[in-house]
């Protein structure tokens, strides 16, 4: 049996993602203050895992249903321009793309026709921990476009897509219709996931997960 996991955190900040300068002078300090008072904006994460629980298989191509789960973000995005660090993309070859995709790998994708950060770039500011925080995706965001890491996982790799507007019902309702007994689908509220242990739940307690983690069924209305 495979289980599919959508972790997702709405309303984050931003300005959040800028690394923080020490060294600010005197007139960047005073734009910071004017910021303050000004609308916040904010954007959304999602992080696409899973586990074949039958061979204890941890990732999200591990899954028997990956290349559909693929054609999902494939179809999301062919109207879009994409890019990655060897250069434009073919937008209907994404999901084949990311198939044979490494940890580390990167894809923007744009309404224009070069994006407002290059991949390069934003790989380069990314910040030791790799949690993503970088001037350069906050950039590439409040530009409009969208960015997906390709991340390590035990076997195979997991996706993690960042957006400025809230996505969330464009990827859960083409993967709800997926779900059957064999493929169960886990939608799960990242900021009440703090711990490796809430992740994993599916190793220990499939049925009434923990808080913050709801099972969609065919019939789930959102």
């Amino acid at each position: 049996m495979d289980c599919f996991k959508l972790l997702y955190e709405h309303d984050q900040r931003l300005d959040g993602l800028r690394k923080r300068h020490t060294d600010r002078t005197e007139p960047e300090t005073s734009a910071s203050i004017e910021d303050f008072f000004k609308p916040d904006p904010t954007y959304s994460r999602f992080y696409l895992s899973g586990s074949r629980l039958d061979n204890e298989q941890f990732g999200l191509t591990t899954l028997q249903q990956a290349p559909e789960l693929l054609a999902v973000l494939r179809d999301l995005f062919l109207e879009w321009n994409h890019f990655a660090l060897s250069g434009m993309q073919d937008p209907n070859l994404l999901d084949q793309t990311l198939v044979k995709a490494e940890p580390g790998a990167l894809f923007i994708f744009s309404k224009n026709h070069t994006p407002t950060i290059s991949p390069a770039q934003l790989l380069k500011d990314q910040d030791e921990s790799m949690s993503h925080k970088s001037d350069s995706l906050k950039t590439a965001l409040e530009a409009g476009d969208r960015v997906l890491f390709v991340e390590s996982a035990h076997h195979g790799i997991d996706l993690h897509l960042f957006s400025m507007e809230n996505i969330y019902r464009e990827l859960f309702y083409p993967i709800q219709k997926m779900t059957s007994d064999s493929f169960r689908f886990f939608s799960m509220n990242g900021k009440r996931i703090r711990s490796e242990r809430a992740f994993f739940f599916e190793t220990w307690r499939m049925e009434q997960p923990p808080h913050g983690i709801e099972e969609v069924f065919p019939q789930t209305v959102l």
